[in-house]
Formats: structure tokens, C-alpha cells, sequence
């Protein structure tokens, strides 16, 4: 695996928390995506940031990494700038789809995950076995260019 992290530290709390750049990197961002559209199974992702520029690189990120995930051609909505709030409303809009939201305050970057009822991923929906995924340097990776899904900006798809 390139350029570590510590997963137990960093990977808690409904996603991935870390001190930038000593604790979490933006591929950081990228492998929690991937992981979580594979164990979600999503085929639809919404995704929201903070605004702020210290989470432009890891919102980025996120996204291709949500796109690049074997053969689930995910197709990631991206809401932009949003509170916790305005991602459930367009999670529960969009037919109850898992998201993904970060954020940072200072130099600490926070990658929260959502699961379908928009709840903070915990241990036994799916965050464990994230977890594992990236202490073991087994993230997904895509099985061809046919199978890469797309970013889509939210306003565009429900306009």
C-alpha cells in the first residue's frame, strides 16, 4: 500500500478522521469510497463537502475513487457544498441512497459515510469490514473502462 495509515486510528467515528497530513492523506478519501460503494453495493452515491479549501483535494478524490470501484459503474451525485442535513434530504429524495460528506476543521479532515437510513456507518454496517479492506490493501479497483461509473452534479440530474 502506498503511503500507509494507521486504519484503527483513523478509520472510527462513521468514516475516516485524521489529522492532515500526518494522520490521513486525500487517498485516504479514494479508498474509503471505493470500499464503501462495494460494500453498499450502490449503484447511485451522493456526495457533499464542506466548501472549505482544505477539503477540495479529498472531495475530489472521493468521488474518483466511487467511480472506480470493478464493475459497479457507480453513478456518484455530487451535491457540492452542503450541510449534514441537505446530504440526508437528498439522500431520502434520491430513494434512499448511502452517502458520503467531508469536512474539516483546522487540519483535521473528516470522511463521514452514510448508510441508506442516513445513519454514520458504525462496525457491524460495514465500517469493520472497510476497515479490514484497507489494512489489507485490498481496495477495489475497476475492471475495465466500460465499467467506470460517473460524476453527475445533483442539480443537473434533478433538473
Amino acid at each position: 500500500m502506498l503511503n500507509p495509515i494507521d486504519t484503527d486510528r483513523v478509520i472510527r467515528d462513521g468514516g475516516a478522521i485524521g489529522r492532515f497530513p500526518d494522520e490521513i492523506h486525500p487517498g485516504v478519501a479514494w479508498w474509503m469510497a471505493a470500499c464503501f460503494v462495494m460494500t453498499t453495493r450502490a449503484d447511485r452515491l451522493a456526495v457533499a463537502h464542506d466548501g472549505k479549501a482544505a477539503t477540495a483535494e479529498f472531495f475530489d478524490r472521493m468521488c474518483l475513487g466511487a467511480i472506480n470501484v470493478q464493475h459497479y459503474a457507480c453513478l456518484v451525485l455530487d451535491r457540492g457544498v452542503a450541510g449534514q442535513g441537505e446530504l440526508l434530504a437528498t439522500m431520502k429524495e434520491l430513494d434512499r441512497v448511502p452517502g458520503m460528506r467531508v469536512t474539516s476543521d483546522q487540519d483535521i479532515v473528516t470522511i463521514t459515510l452514510y448508510d441508506r437510513d442516513g445513519n454514520p456507518l458504525t462496525e457491524p454496517t460495514g465500517l469493520l469490514v472497510i476497515r479490514r479492506m484497507i489494512a489489507e490493501d485490498r481496495v477495489p479497483i475497476p475492471v475495465n473502462a466500460e465499467c467506470k461509473g460517473r460524476i453527475q452534479s445533483y442539480v443537473e440530474a434533478a433538473g
